[in-house]
């Protein structure tokens, strides 16, 4: 028991190098991602609660997920802003957990809003003509509700479970966030039930929202094969290509970093890898949602007049 550091009160961020002049610059960078991130998100925000031709399922679920990415953006990137600039690289048990907290519960509730998302393309492909019926408004407020509260309940579960685990005497976190592979690496006598918990968790929050996904996409491609028109058929797989765009994205990554054996965890490479879903990700939605989208360039048009 005296290997147990049960009076932890902070963690040391080592970040991404102790280099003073590549710390500079990568405060640039991530300043830079941060703010295209926000701008970006809070103008498709106003666009689609400002234009009336937005306010239509697809987009409802687009600025539920924009309004997710500003969260993710300001739980991660802060905190790595002050760790490029600040000599003092801790930050407090409780901040910690916080953090740990927002992310876990904001990142889940992605993973499911994206499965809903799938629905809502299947339902707009198989059933166009039937599409404001079938996908109401309350159904659409059920599907984000639901998203948000099975992301928050799971996070406080592994949050929980994570941070009752016993911390060696070593308080540095390898990585630029509270995350669970470099906290892990920490713990002392790790207990099975908590591996339990972490795969019950990949298995409720990724792999489950992935076979919905697979499973809505298997249907859309099963209509859009039963279509005579070719024109139809690319018309049906450009509503799609965004989603599936994120989705690949965004699971691929995360299944990256929590999937794999723990003998193939390299915590430099994952660092890079994570940094992708924490922090470039949320920069890129807005893009995958606009850039060949005719209807958000025509509010953005009227909106700028």
């Amino acid at each position: 028991m005296e290997l147990y550091n049960t009076t932890v009160t902070e963690f040391i961020m080592l970040g991404f190098t102790t280099d003073p002049v590549k710390q500079r610059v990568l405060f640039v960078v991530f300043l830079l991602v941060y703010t295209l991130t926000m701008a970006g998100n809070f103008t498709l925000i106003v666009l689609i609660c400002n234009d009336p031709r937005l306010h239509t399922p697809m987009y409802f679920f687009i600025g539920n997920l924009s309004f997710l990415d500003l969260g993710l953006s300001s739980v991660y990137t802060p905190e790595i802003l002050i760790t490029c600039v600040s000599e003092d690289k801790s930050i407090s048990f409780g901040g910690c957990v916080a953090q740990f907290f927002f992310s876990a519960a904001l990142d889940y509730t992605e993973c499911y809003l994206l499965a809903a998302m799938a629905y809502d393309r299947y339902v707009a492909i198989s059933k166009p003509l039937l599409y404001s019926q079938a996908m109401p408004l309350k159904l659409c407020v059920f599907f984000v509700a639901a998203s948000y509260l099975g992301g928050f309940i799971n996070s406080v579960i592994i949050t929980k479970d994570t941070f009752s685990l016993h911390f060696c005497s070593d308080n540095v976190i390898d990585d630029f966030f509270c995350d669970i592979p470099p906290l892990v690496k920490l713990a002392c006598g790790k207990k099975d039930s908590y591996q339990a918990v972490l795969f019950f968790l990949l298995l409720s929050n990724v792999i489950a929202p992935i076979v919905f996904i697979l499973a809505s996409y298997l249907f859309i491609i099963a209509t859009i094969l039963r279509m005579r028109s070719t024109q139809g058929r690319l018309k049906a797989f450009s509503t799609c290509s965004s989603h599936l765009t994120s989705v690949t994205l965004y699971y691929g990554s995360i299944l990256y970093i929590y999937a794999r054996p723990r003998s193939s965890y390299s915590l430099d490479r994952d660092k890079i890898v994570s940094t992708f879903y924490t922090v470039v990700f949320p920069m890129l939605n807005p893009v995958i949602y606009s850039l060949r989208n005719k209807d958000v360039k025509e509010a953005l048009n009227k909106l700028f007049k």
